[in-house]
């Protein structure tokens, strides 16, 4: 058993340590829009970021309620929340379009969307991949709603999982603290 956690270790490891050489901030990044064209994360250089998994038939699909509130509460301090739609968990089945009309008839939602992207496994995109090395393997996402916060700079400076709300004092804390006071 150790042994083949060990392997495992490795494997993982060889995977993504090409990612991380390449990179070395969030900023080196692009996504895929919801509604088409590029989302380079580089458009935000200097911002805090809030990057966070979302899935439309989710348990924790109401956190999107708390996701628009941190948006609108901290946009004008420099918080972009960036959703990214994942069927990784299998309650993200819609297209595009059905995602983008859901997120906004229901929520609200005019933050920044990625389209539907990998968040795990080997298949993940190249931010997931990164965050796992440079954040730690045991801290990306193991269910939808998964947040990372990420400084002006953009070095992750905080990963919670989905049992931690948008408005939880903790990630707030966390985002407060790489805003520039009010």
């Amino acid at each position: 058993m150790r042994k083949t956690l060990a392997a495992a270790a490795t494997c993982l490891a060889l995977l993504v340590a090409p990612v991380a050489a390449l990179a070395e901030t969030a900023f080196d990044f692009t996504f895929k829009k919801l509604d088409g064209g590029e989302l380079p994360l580089a458009a935000y250089e200097g911002k805090a970021l809030l990057v966070v998994n979302t899935a439309s038939f989710c348990g924790f699909t109401g956190q999107y309620e708390g996701l628009v509130k941190l948006w609108t509460t901290y946009r004008d301090r420099g918080l972009v929340v960036v959703g990214v739609p994942s069927n990784d968990f299998n309650q993200e089945p819609g297209s595009a379009a059905e995602i983008k009309e859901f997120c906004e008839l229901t929520y609200g939602v005019d933050f920044p969307m990625a389209d539907k992207t990998r968040v795990t496994g080997t298949e993940a995109h190249p931010f997931y991949r990164w965050a796992a090395t440079t954040f730690g393997a045991d801290r990306v996402p193991t269910w939808n709603f998964h947040k990372y916060v990420v400084s002006p700079e953009g070095q992750i400076v905080g990963s919670y999982s989905s049992l931690t709300g948008p408005t939880s004092e903790g990630l707030v804390e966390t985002i407060e603290m790489v805003l520039p006071k009010p």
